[in-house]
C-alpha cells in the first residue's frame, strides 16, 4: 500500500524525512532528519549531529511523504506500539 496524507499514521515510519515543528521542549523545536527506530512513546531521528530521541505525544511533526507531499502530524496520534497504530481507528486519517 502506497503511503499518503491520509494514511500516513497507519504506515511504518522509520525511513521518512521528519521535522520537528512544534515541541513542549524548546530545544527540540527544529529537529529535522531521517526516522531511524520509533517506540511506543519516541521517535528515534537521525540528525546530522547524530540521533535525537523524541517524544511523541510532546511534538507536532512535519513528515515528508514518498510522492513529496508534507503531511502534519500531532504526535498523540502516533503514541502506541507501532503495530498497535497501522490498527487504529482514526476520523481525521
Amino acid at each position: 500500500m502506497v503511503i499518503t496524507e491520509k494514511n500516513l499514521v497507519r504506515h511504518e515510519l522509520i525511513g521518512l524525512e521528519v521535522e520537528v515543528l512544534k515541541s513542549t521542549n524548546k530545544f527540540q523545536v527544529g529537529i529535522k532528519g531521517k526516522v531511524v527506530d520509533e517506540t511506543y512513546n519516541t521517535l528515534v531521528i537521525l540528525t546530522e549531529k547524530g540521533e535525537k530521541v523524541v517524544a511523541k505525544k510532546d511534538c507536532v511533526f512535519l513528515f515528508k511523504i514518498p510522492n513529496g507531499k508534507k503531511v502534519q502530524v500531532e504526535g498523540w496520534v502516533l503514541v502506541g506500539k507501532p503495530e498497535d497504530r497501522i490498527k487504529k481507528k482514526l476520523s481525521k486519517w
